[in-house]
């Protein structure tokens, strides 16, 4: 199964940082790519925005809530997915992914919900 590496930062460390140190993070974080991409492992990449909405349905009952979720002390702010089965060699890109210097990188695999 494909791993993905899910950046998963601090909700307002984006405003905090300011548009020129977020430019210059989001280039090395583009760098990072680009080294995934020539080695072959790259299958996708996105940077995820800040707004966000929830639903659930129970009894055929749609609710939706609008974010920021006040509550979350945490947000998924990107992602890379990986053509490797291997989990050792995703560990290892993300402790290459400049985002473990700020955030933490979790390390999933992808796949059916039942394995």
């Amino acid at each position: 199964m494909p791993q993905m590496l899910l950046i998963v930062e601090p909700p307002g460390q984006r405003a905090e940082r300011g548009r020129a140190a977020g430019e210059a993070v989001y280039q090395r974080m583009q760098d990072f790519a680009a080294q995934l991409q020539a080695e072959g492992l790259l299958l996708g990449v996105n940077s995820l925005g800040t707004a966000a909405r929830r639903l659930s349905k129970r009894d055929g009952v749609a609710q939706v809530w609008d974010g920021p979720f006040a509550e979350a002390k945490e947000m998924v702010g990107g992602y890379f997915l990986l053509d490797t089965e291997d989990a050792a060699v995703a560990l290892a890109w993300a402790e290459r992914c400049p985002a473990a210097e700020w955030a933490t990188v979790e390390i999933r695999g992808v796949g059916p919900c039942y394995t």
